[in-house]
Formats: structure tokens, C-alpha cells, sequence
């Protein structure tokens, strides 16, 4: 594996490889990696000649800098997952190479209803930031193949939003991997690592919550269903942010079912300060 902190020296690399015919995927993260992180990185490798791992923990997508400052930092052991899962190039910038010319938003993204709806209401301005951070990295990377994971499932998205309103909309393949979870079904998450031993055994109370609900979907009105899911979490300890059984395309949430529209369950609640968000597509 091959490590780059200057954009210049990445780009330059690239550049003679394509030149040799050879295709790039691209996995942008911000590090705190785990085996889900690893799996985009093992899909990237089986499409595409080069595979290109960002770790960059981005500023402008953090509306609380209390969140920002406890984001876990964990290079060294990073490294050495990436190179166990042989990905071939690591772009590890800081933050002045990302924001040579500081962070003041030089775009602002048509991102419609996402920015109003679920994590766009509780964490205001995440999405722009977000895309800002995104927009940069492929500018600097110019993959063929973006790999995103499911779990973020309303920012893979806004990421697919970014794709069409930037010159990249013919260029960049969209892959959206499944989520990845532990044997106890808690959705893979740098976060998790911030769970105390009891948070983290309660934690698995969302991933159940979301399968309970997908059992007991019906057509019909499920407005009773999505408020006694509040309540289950509730009671088990959580503070919930959301629970909302959405339009898999619009995320608009859905009060009463015709059992054909596509649907998706998404949540996001703290246990102690710690945010957790999770998702289950449901039919």
C-alpha cells in the first residue's frame, strides 16, 4: 500500500496509472475503520484495478464540535487494517490540504427535502458538509467507482444527488454496499467504540426494534406501529432522535400503506452521548 498526505503526488500517481488503462475505486472515510469499512474496500478491489482509501475526519459535517472533538482517531491501527485488506493507496490529508483556502462553503448543493427530513432536521448542515468534503475528495481522487455503505443510508442518498449536479454524473459508478453487523445484529459503527460494556449490549435493542418492525408490517395505516417502536426504544433507556418508516427513494415518511411502495425503517438515538443510527429496508 502506497500512502499520499499531498494531493498533487495522488493525482500524479493516478494519472500514469490510467494512462496504463487501469480503473480506480474509491472508499472515502474518516478512519476508526472496521470490518464494514473493510468490506467496501474487498468490493472496490474486485471491480476495479486500484482501489483508493480516503481517512480524512471532516469538520464541516459536524454541527456539534463536542462530537467532532471525541471522533475517534485511530491511524496507526487503521494502517494496519488497510493493509491487511491489501487496499492499494491511502489518501490521509490534513486539514489544511482538504481546505487550502479555509472552510467556507464554495457551493451550495440543491439537496431538496433530504436537508429538511430525518438526520437533515436534527443535524443541520451535515448534508452540505458532507458534500463539500465529497465533491473535494473526487476532484483529488477522480475515481471510476464510489463505494458507500447501506447503513448511512440517507447520505448514500445525498451522495447520489452530488454525483448527478456535478460533472462526475457520467464518470463515477455508484456502489452501495449492505450493511455490515455484528453477531448480535448491531450495525457496524465507529461509534460503537464509544459504547461503555452495558451501552453496548443495549445497543442491540435498535437492530431488534427495526426487525420487530419489519415482522409486523401490514398495508394499511402504521402510524401506531411507529409510535409504539418510539415507545420500545424509549423504554429501553434511549433517546430518540427519530423513527420513521419512509419512501425508500424520497425517505417522505409513510402513515398509511398501499403494501406495494418500497419502504425502509430508519432510526437514530443516543444511548448515554453517544448517536446511533440504523436502517432496514422492509420489503
Amino acid at each position: 500500500m502506497i500512502l499520499f498526505k499531498k494531493t498533487t503526488d495522488l493525482r500524479k500517481y493516478l494519472d500514469a496509472q490510467r494512462k496504463l488503462g487501469k480503473k480506480a475505486g474509491f472508499v472515502p472515510t474518516m478512519g476508526a475503520l472496521h470490518e464494514g469499512h473493510l468490506s467496501l474496500i474487498r468490493e472496490s478491489k474486485n471491480e476495479y484495478d486500484l482501489t483508493v482509501c480516503s481517512i480524512f475526519v471532516n469538520p464541516t459535517q459536524f454541527n456539534d464540535p463536542a462530537d467532532y472533538s471525541h471522533y475517534p482517531v485511530t491511524t496507526e491501527q487503521d494502517i494496519h487494517l488497510l493493509l491487511s485488506a491489501r487496499c492499494d493507496l491511502l489518501f490521509l490529508p490534513d486539514t489544511g490540504e482538504m481546505y487550502p483556502d479555509g472552510m467556507t462553503a464554495r457551493i451550495k448543493y440543491d439537496l431538496g427535502d433530504m436537508e429538511t427530513l430525518l438526520e437533515g432536521k436534527f443535524r443541520p448542515g451535515h448534508f452540505q458538509g458532507v458534500c463539500q468534503v465529497v465533491h473535494r475528495l473526487l476532484d483529488q481522487v477522480q475515481p471510476d467507482g464510489l463505494f458507500l455503505g447501506q447503513k448511512d443510508y440517507q447520505q448514500c442518498m445525498v451522495l447520489s444527488r452530488l454525483i448527478q449536479q456535478t460533472r462526475y454524473h457520467d464518470l463515477v459508478k455508484i456502489h452501495i454496499c449492505p450493511t455490515l453487523r455484528e453477531k448480535d445484529g448491531l450495525a457496524m459503527s465507529s461509534r460503537n467504540r464509544r459504547l461503555n460494556d452495558e451501552e453496548r449490549i443495549k445497543a442491540v435493542k435498535i437492530s431488534q426494534l427495526l426487525k420487530s418492525v419489519k415482522e409486523q408490517l401490514k398495508a394499511g395505516d402504521l402510524q401506531a406501529l411507529q409510535a409504539q417502536a418510539i415507545r420500545e426504544l424509549d423504554d429501553a433507556g434511549f433517546r430518540t432522535d427519530y423513527i420513521s418508516i419512509a419512501d425508500a427513494t424520497t425517505l417522505q415518511p409513510v402513515s398509511y400503506w398501499d403494501g406495494k411502495q418500497p419502504l425502509v425503517a430508519l432510526v437514530a438515538a443516543f444511548l448515554g452521548p453517544v448517536r446511533l443510527i440504523d436502517n432496514l429496508p422492509l420489503n
